[in-house]
């Protein structure tokens, strides 16, 4: 498997759901759906998304800088 990324086609807003969807084999329609569904619930699901946004390379910027 590879590590994820957060990728430049199939955004929302950082690209983190689809960039999960990608690593974990499943639609992003569908993480988007888990994480809305998981905000229901307690916890940090909202400082964990902005670490992932954070922390998960850009695929855009990976695939610019490889050419260099």
């Amino acid at each position: 498997m590879a590590a994820p990324v957060r990728p430049g086609d199939d955004r929302v807003i950082a690209g983190v759901c689809a960039g999960l969807a990608r690593r974990f084999g499943v639609s992003a329609n569908t993480m988007r759906a888990i994480f809305l569904v998981s905000c229901l619930l307690p916890g940090p699901q909202f400082l964990l998304y902005l670490a992932l946004w954070i922390l998960l390379p850009d695929e855009r910027k990976r695939t610019r800088h490889a050419g260099l």
